[in-house]
């Protein structure tokens, strides 16, 4: 049963990794795995001995989506694919209508960040025969939409016995190249840098992986790195006290696989540092749900960092099964 599981690298691919995890296997399944080659990529996939590298799709990319159909026919030539699975975001559409037009069956998860209505991908691939639609959100199951399972499912929050210092934090924007996040970092240095308002209170200082994306920061005092190795990421987060993100998916999901009760920073559409407000939204549903504090950048208190790093989150080994249609 050959399945072709195709995202673009960030929030996207995580989602799908974890999906992929929670899918029932048999025992002669072979999976192939399509998307961009990236340190996130080869880290997530590193384990998995198909991997195709596509062309970079940007968004509204017609151009970039044309460049995938025909790796999309050659992929299939080669494998017979029995049913081909997404989560976006516009790679998806240089092969699920390919493929469903081939009598594939396609699968298209929309991104859980899309709490309350559907992305651009998702509005194109509704009009493509045979591509099958699902939300994250059971609220927004009806129609042609259909509730599979989240990868937010089955996730308990706990609260450390007493509160505990801060000794390391880890600080990241996600992989984004297009928007820069400049305010969370202005934010954040005097709480979380040399001689902040964190080290001041409890009298040590904070051991701190800033990871800034295509954000400049060099005037703010504090030793950033654009981009770090997804296993090296992974690692910190993992040893971390103290998670603070902006609110992507991929991002926040790391973060509680990894233990941590993150402290999600949404973009800002008005701002200039995303396409629109969907951050904003899972944020929100995510504190909501009690699996995040979420905060704007000028509303974060040393008071914030301090009860976000005294939770702690426990994933169940058996999170409960994604649902395909067929």
């Amino acid at each position: 049963m050959p399945t072709l599981f195709v995202a673009t690298i960030g929030g996207h691919l995580a989602e799908l990794a974890e999906i992929a995890k929670r899918l029932p296997e048999d025992h002669d399944d072979v999976r192939v795995w399509a998307t961009q080659d990236h340190p996130q990529s080869r880290a997530l996939l590193a384990d998995e001995p198909n991997v195709v590298y596509v062309p970079d799709v940007g968004i509204r990319d017609v151009r970039g989506v044309l460049r995938c159909v025909p790796l999309a026919h050659r992929l299939h030539q080669q494998w017979k694919f029995t049913r081909v699975i997404s989560t976006g975001s516009a790679t998806a559409l240089g092969f699920l209508p390919y493929l469903a037009l081939r009598r594939v069956p396609a699968h298209y998860v929309e991104c859980a960040t899309r709490v309350r209505g559907s992305s651009v991908t998702a509005k194109v691939l509704a009009g493509v025969p045979g591509v099958h639609l699902y939300t994250q959100w059971e609220h927004l199951a009806h129609g042609w939409w259909h509730y599979g399972g989240s990868v937010f499912d089955g996730f308990i929050v706990e609260k450390r016995p007493s509160p505990e210092p801060i000794r390391r934090a880890v600080v990241t924007v996600g992989t984004m190249d297009d928007y820069a996040f400049r305010s969370v970092f202005e934010a954040l240095a005097p709480l979380l840098g040399s001689g902040g308002a964190i080290e001041r209170f409890q009298g040590a200082p904070v051991e701190t992986l800033w990871q800034s994306g295509c954000t400049p920061v060099d005037d703010l005092g504090i030793d950033a790195r654009p981009y770090v190795n997804g296993d090296e990421l992974e690692a910190a987060i993992r040893g971390a006290d103290l998670v603070v993100s902006h609110a992507g998916t991929g991002s926040s999901l790391t973060a509680l696989l990894a233990g941590r009760f993150p402290l999600l920073v949404p973009r800002s559409a008005s701002a200039g540092e995303n396409l629109d407000d969907h951050q904003e939204l899972l944020a929100t549903e995510l504190a909501r749900r009690d699996l995040a504090m979420a905060r704007r950048p000028q509303e974060l208190t040393a008071e914030d960092l301090l009860a976000a790093s005294n939770r702690f989150v426990v994933h169940p080994d058996a999170a409960k099964p994604f649902e395909l249609l067929v």
